[in-house]
């Protein structure tokens, strides 16, 4: 491989450690390394989690759909940017002033103790449980996308290009914590873009077509089926396409961004500029998908994995400096993703675990080393699981978006517009919603709907039946918190209606 790849790729990584060194802080506090203090701008809320949510799947699974399937993949890619922009509209207000009038909470689980003054700590062991669970998921998917793209552009073996991914973004994770990932994941973000943008465009222009008209004939002359939006879909199996929108109400990694805002009146900023970013970045994803089919059918080309088209382009058609920018934009796409994972999983660890039963007063130093070793604890086991899970990108990622969709989801939206939502039925909701998603993986029904929808559906009907009996069903907490909940409750949504005059 030539030396200009090289070049580029170890001009990235060596970005990725100099910011990974600036930010790191031995001293930090455990709000500054998991939160940065809610100090994040508009413009790096909205990159860093649009790039912590795209991941590889926006840059190997969407275009591998598109390849092999053709447009009637294009149903995710809808119910993403309805759910999205209603996560950023409905939820990310709410909850950015909740969490901090909630005793400043930093983590999912610190808001839902605290939101429902939760004695029993039920609560924040559950939800903690949950996020461990489908996140080692959902970073093995990471680290299986690493993996294929190290063995694409380098040759290597699959085993040695995990382990370098997830080698690499254990490194500025544990050392720089939220304030580097945030950063990282916004200029990885906006280098996904502008490759996004450039592969297909470049890979258009070398199509053998007489006009932009005619790419439509050339796709149905290779395959009709790739332009039919039902083809292979059941009515059923739409609505679960669709309803991977639901997801972005309970993605973890997704809304820590939400609570680290440094102003919610700021966040229709950041909902303007996540939003187009993530349409164009789409839309890209798409193009580079149906463009592959055309031009590798157009010149006898063949591609054992539709998943690694994307790259494949890449190779194609670019000078070796800038393909080396498209390598990293790949590798950008997959390690943004993991670190905000793994940075949200070492955080449930710490918090809600060791530090949430461990009665002596620790130092702030000592719960952040702590809270770092627990960053490469989780990327072991991820790891482990990435050479033991036999599957798609896209399937990883999406059996662990629907797990949190299904378990978060309803319970974070009834918390915030719900005054008199009990601590029980939002526990209830989480493991009805996260039960549902195993079970529906374990019987492999997921052929028939997305098991996101009917998780999210049965754990919104938990919710409301245990509400229903409210009075009489809640024990978890006492009259004297009933009446603080009450109160924070009140004057969130003072807040948040201030904030739109």
């Amino acid at each position: 491989m030539s030396y200009w790849i090289y070049a580029s790729i170890a001009m990235y990584f060596l970005a990725l450690v100099i910011i990974g060194r600036h930010y790191y802080d031995k001293n930090a506090s455990l709000s500054e390394y998991l939160i940065d203090n809610r100090r994040l701008n508009p413009f790096v809320t909205a990159l860093s989690a649009g790039a912590s949510d795209m991941s590889g799947w926006m840059l190997l699974g969407l275009p591998g759909a598109f390849f092999a399937t053709g447009i009637s993949t294009v149903w995710i890619a809808i119910g993403l940017c309805i759910g999205a922009w209603c996560a950023y509209k409905f939820l990310a207000k709410r909850l950015r002033i909740y969490t901090e009038v909630a005793s400043d909470s930093i983590t999912i689980p610190d808001f839902l103790e605290n939101r429902f003054k939760d004695k029993t700590k039920s609560l924040r062991i559950i939800s903690g449980l949950l996020i461990i669970v489908f996140f080692t998921l959902y970073v093995s998917s990471g680290i299986i996308a690493g993996g294929k793209s190290f063995e694409t552009f380098f040759g290597l073996n699959f085993a040695y290009g995990a382990i370098a991914t997830i080698c690499i973004v254990v490194f500025y994770t544990f050392f720089g914590g939220f304030k580097a990932v945030a950063i990282t994941d916004a200029f990885q973000g906006a280098l996904m873009f502008i490759v996004l943008i450039m592969i297909p465009a470049f890979s258009f222009n070398a199509l053998q077509i007489p006009d932009s008209s005619s790419f439509w004939g050339e796709v149905s002359k290779i395959s009709p089926s790739h332009l039919d939006l039902f083809e292979g879909q059941t009515f059923l199996g739409i609505l679960g396409l669709l309803s991977w929108g639901f997801g972005y109400f309970g993605q973890p990694h997704i809304i820590v961004r939400f609570m680290a805002i440094r102003n919610s009146a700021e966040m229709s900023s950041a909902r303007r500029i996540g939003i187009s970013w993530m349409v164009f970045g789409l839309l890209g994803a798409m193009a580079s998908g149906l463009i592959g089919l055309v031009y590798f059918h157009q010149n006898s080309l063949s591609i054992s994995d539709p998943e690694k088209i994307f790259l494949e382009l890449g190779k194609i058609f670019f000078h070796p400096f800038i393909l080396g920018v498209i390598i990293s934009a790949v590798l950008a796409a997959i390690m943004s993703t993991i670190s905000s994972q793994l940075l949200v999983s070492a955080s449930s660890v710490t918090k809600d675990f060791i530090f949430a039963f461990y009665k002596k007063e620790v130092s702030s130093a000592t719960q952040t080393l702590v809270s770092r070793l627990a960053v490469v604890f989780i990327a072991v086991l991820a790891t482990i699981a990435a050479f033991l899970w036999d599957d798609s990108v896209l399937n990883v990622v999406g059996h662990a978006w629907a797990g949190f969709g299904a378990s978060f989801g309803a319970v974070l939206l009834f918390s915030l517009y719900s005054k008199n939502m009990s601590a029980l039925s939002a526990l209830c909701g989480m493991i009805v919603g996260g039960v549902t998603v195993i079970i529906w993986i374990i019987a492999d029904l997921s052929g028939y709907i997305y098991s996101l929808l009917p998780g999210f559906t049965f754990s919104m009907i938990a919710i409301m039946l245990v509400n229903k009996y409210n009075s009489v069903l809640d024990k978890m907490a006492d009259e004297p918190n009933l009446n603080e909940i009450s109160i924070e409750f009140e004057k969130m949504k003072a807040r948040n209606e201030s904030e739109k005059k």
